[in-house]
């Protein structure tokens, strides 16, 4: 017993030798190629300040590394438009029937409009309209695959965030030309815009459309309607009264006095009706609304020089250090018959 004790005490200590032993050599061996880490790691350093200070130097159009911009625009995108409020004042006044008059239909729904802006700005639509408002395929010299290559380089820097709790959407672009991202973030902006007006999510708005385009041409008919009961008035007035003539244009007063009538009335209740809505819709939120148009931006947004020159240097340690240890291998490898042998490099 006391033996085997003594031999595994024994082994124990061997263990701890052999490893503090290649720890020992572990640390000479970058004692040995001290030289050429401090070397390489030293050049990288430099190097990649060099580079840096260059890129910065250099006309942003040839520079390897330019500073871009990120201008932004925020969005308030509600998830419904509801109607309830304005069916029931419409409901309480009894003008419910004119929503058939004005062409509109007094409801409530919802769609996740978020999901849908987020959808559109990485439309082909969208991608193409920027393409062709900008000519980006001149500015950017793009030879092959005009669209898909197009698409591919504005979905790199066309971008867009999302804050479901708040509603809130930002859309961002980043180019080397402030001036320009904020021009296309700007074009963005307003194309989700009509987009959104075209797709009729906002009820409201186009409730407020057509009912303006039904005032309208209510107005105009009662202006037209006038005109004629002034005409009749005065082709009467100027000897054309006949006892013939007279039944039939006092048929015809009659009838366009009851058509003034029924025009002034539906202009009325159309009126009330447009009043009632511009009273609903400054008591809710559209479903699309621009809070913040982008700003020409004077502070870049990229890139961080200076932790590529960290990252540059850590990296050329790391490599000089594993370039130390291959070629203390090969030495070793070079100096040990078998190995060499072994490798058939005898």
């Amino acid at each position: 017993m006391e033996s085997n004790e003594k031999h595994q005490v024994e082994c124990t200590q061997i263990h701890e030798d052999d490893e503090e032993i290649s720890l020992i050599d572990l640390f000479a061996v970058l004692l040995h190629y001290k030289l050429l880490i401090i070397i390489v790691s030293a050049l990288a350093a430099v190097g990649s300040v060099v580079f840096a200070v260059l890129s910065i130097k250099m006309d942003p159009e040839k520079s390897p590394l330019p500073n871009v911009y990120t201008p932004k625009a925020e969005m308030l995108i509600q998830e419904s438009s509801s109607g309830g409020g304005l069916s029931a004042a419409h409901s309480s006044s009894g003008l419910g029937g004119l929503a058939s008059l004005a062409g509109v239909n007094v409801g409530s729904g919802g769609s996740s409009n978020t999901k849908l802006a987020n959808y559109l700005i990485t439309s082909d639509a969208l991608l193409d309209a920027v393409t062709d408002e900008f000519k980006l395929v001149e500015k950017y010299k793009i030879e092959k695959s005009v669209r898909a290559s197009s698409r591919k380089m504005l979905k790199q820097v066309l971008k867009a965030d999302s804050d479901t709790d708040s509603g809130v959407f930002v859309v961002s672009f980043t180019d080397i030309d402030p001036v320009f991202a904020q021009s296309v973030v700007n074009f963005v902006v307003d194309w989700m815009s009509k987009k959104f007006d075209e797709l009729g999510l906002d009820n409201n708005k186009i409730k407020k459309e057509n009912l303006e385009r039904n005032i309208q041409s209510s107005y105009n008919e009662i202006l037209r309607i006038e005109r004629e009961v002034k005409k009749l008035g005065a082709s009467v007035g100027y000897g054309s009264n006949s006892a013939w003539d007279i039944p039939s244009v006092s048929t015809g007063a009659a009838r366009l006095q009851l058509e003034l009538e029924a025009q002034k009335q539906v202009y009325t209740q159309l009126k009330t009706q447009y009043e009632l809505l511009k009273v609903q819709m400054q008591s809710e939120t559209p479903v699309f609304q621009i809070l913040a148009r982008p700003e020409v931006p004077d502070l870049k947004s990229g890139p961080s020089r200076g932790k590529l020159c960290i990252i540059v240097t850590f990296a050329a340690f790391f490599m000089s250090v594993f370039l130390a240890f291959a070629l203390n291998a090969w030495k070793n490898i070079k100096n040990d018959p078998e190995a060499m042998e072994k490798l058939n490099l005898k």
